[in-house]
């Protein structure tokens, strides 16, 4: 018996949902999307496919997954998060529904994520097999309240990975559109930079677990420390040469540059000119911030 419900942000997905959502159908009892309101045939899709369908106004995607936590209703044993853009791969599948027969004490499930960028999986460069956690015990997990990168916490997690297939990111759209969206997430990012400086304490890493502590523990401690104008040249590096990056072939190069790269390094000229704009002002950044309504 599935004993398991999916939750999908969606916003004009129309490119990506049915994919989605057919790749579900084999393991799930519900499949909940949460728009914001698309205006193309996301929502009308979904429903076509059997998927419920909510809308709520888009702040972020903590806020908006918590959301869908909260008014979705979920009656089954198990919460899943997946995104638009994702899908299941068969051999994921099976292993979902052995582990569903047979789930143990875990209440935490960790899923294998490949990208796809440009046509190509991305396996080097420290990037695969990345393991997130994707399914918990209903009620036992929450969204981190973070602008970007955040992630699923359960309390007391016993964890359980799942092999034999992936979860694959895969989006269809164009270069400029990724683009344009990680512009987008470099202010998120600054967003979360300045309020961590504002609250001048330690953020308590051990409500993650796996490769999600490990990272947060990298970004915040280690490369946040490093120079500013060398960072992102030294991640770079790492990611390519360290990591073989260069074994993903010329869509890896402009992957690995791209979002190593050119992503990192935007992120601090967005914060450098967020900065210049809050001194202008005579404010400091945070409360710069803050009168715009970043922060509550």
């Amino acid at each position: 018996m599935t004993r398991l419900t999916a939750l999908i942000l969606t916003f004009n997905e129309e490119k990506h949902i049915a994919r989605c959502i057919e790749s579900l159908k084999p393991v799930v009892a519900r499949i909940c999307v949460i728009d914001s309101f698309s205006t193309d045939r996301t929502a009308e899709i979904a429903r076509e496919l059997g998927a419920e369908v909510f809308q709520n106004p888009w702040k972020n995607y903590a806020t908006q997954f918590q959301w869908g936590i909260d008014n979705a209703r979920i009656d089954t044993l198990w919460t899943m998060r997946i995104d638009a853009d994702e899908y299941l791969e068969p051999g994921l599948q099976q292993a979902i529904r052995g582990f569903l027969a047979t789930p143990g004490e875990a209440n935490a499930v960790y899923v294998r994520r490949k990208m796809v960028f440009l046509g190509q999986p991305i396996t080097h460069g420290f990037f695969y097999p990345a393991m997130m956690l994707r399914i918990w015990r209903s009620g036992q997990g929450r969204m981190e309240a973070r602008w970007m990168d955040e992630h699923v916490v359960v309390e007391a997690p016993v964890t359980r990975s799942l092999e034999g297939g992936d979860l694959v990111d895969a989006n269809l759209n164009d270069l400029a559109w990724w683009t344009a969206k990680h512009v987008g997430y470099a202010r998120r990012e600054v967003y979360d930079i300045v309020a961590s400086r504002e609250k001048r304490d330690h953020e308590d890493l051990s409500k993650l677990s796996g490769q999600a502590r490990r990272k947060r523990w990298l970004k915040e401690k280690v490369y946040a420390k490093l120079p500013t104008s060398l960072r992102s040249s030294l991640y770079f590096f790492y990611r390519y040469v360290i990591g073989r990056g260069f074994l993903d072939g010329r869509a890896g190069f402009f992957f690995h540059f791209l979002q190593a790269y050119w992503y990192r390094t935007f992120v601090d000229a967005t914060l450098m000119e967020m900065e210049r704009s809050a001194a202008a002002e005579g404010l400091s950044l945070y409360e710069h911030l803050r009168r715009q309504g970043i922060y509550e």
